[in-house]
């Protein structure tokens, strides 16, 4: 009984956060916002000049 209280508590507690679309910084969606970062880090870690980038 423990267990699947458990269960439907954490069920319930992970439906409370913030879904991909909803409004995030800067006018774009929480999952945009995500990809926007990752694809920063992705171009800082490789090395390359952001204007060679850009091209």
């Amino acid at each position: 009984m423990r267990v699947a209280t458990a269960l439907c508590l954490a069920l319930l507690l992970a439906a409370c956060g913030k879904s991909d679309d909803d409004p995030g910084p800067g006018g774009v969606t929480l999952g945009e916002a995500r990809a926007l970062d990752e694809a920063a880090a992705m171009v800082e870690a490789s090395g390359t000049p952001p204007s060679a980038a850009a091209r």
